[in-house]
């Protein structure tokens, strides 16, 4: 039976969103099609109607993961603070939850051993994640507009961001033999960064 325009887009997005959860969850290398197939209900052979290759559908689906931004866990105000989204980042909740999360703190390293394409998806969505970043340091320290961003304020979000993915990493590859050294990264990490950019922490759920 033939499928229609509007059905043929549903299931393309569907593979993607599939894809994009499924590899950050467990790595490029540890997905393969059937398993993306049958997690949005769709048969094998159907994935080659929408993507020529499975390296484009990686791509894209690396692309779709940037979407993701951080913000807090109950949704970003008009109001949020950097600090709001640097708890929020460094949570025991992003931590447990890699599939809907950070793309870098997921998939950096495959993408730097895959090179190539897949590592320009990665820059792309870095430098935007950078500049986005840089702007809300702008925002929250001197009120300046979009049109000029301080060289200053893109260093501190390199410097912030980064510690944020690093964190983030460390957090996990330890939260299975030891809870307590994971929580004691993601909330020392908190501290350093919220009091680096002189901003009162926020008292959230555990605090």
């Amino acid at each position: 039976m033939k499928v229609s325009k509007a059905q043929a887009a549903e299931n393309r997005q569907g593979i993607l969103d599939a894809a994009a959860r499924l590899y950050r969850e467990r790595g490029l290398t540890g997905v393969g099609v059937a398993d993306i197939t049958r997690d949005a209900g769709l048969t094998h052979g159907g994935l080659y109607r929408h993507f020529a290759s499975k390296d484009a559908l990686v791509q894209e689906a690396c692309a779709r993961a940037f979407d993701w931004s951080i913000a807090p866990l109950d949704g970003a105000t008009p109001n949020t603070t950097v600090g709001e989204r640097i708890q929020s980042y460094l949570s025991p909740q992003h931590r447990d939850s890699p599939g809907t999360g950070c793309p870098v703190a997921a998939l950096a390293v495959d993408a730097g051993r895959a090179g190539g394409e897949l590592s320009e998806v990665f820059a792309q969505g870095i430098e935007r994640n950078i500049g986005r970043f840089a702007q809300l340091l702008a925002d929250s320290s001197a009120g300046v507009g979009s049109a000029s961003l301080p060289a200053q304020d893109r260093a501190r979000a390199m410097q912030v961001l980064a510690t944020l993915v690093g964190g983030l990493v460390l957090a996990r590859a330890t939260a299975a033999a030891r809870p307590a050294l994971s929580d004691d990264i993601l909330a020392t990490l908190q501290a350093q960064l919220i009091g680096l950019l002189g901003e009162a922490p926020c008292q959230g759920p555990e605090g």
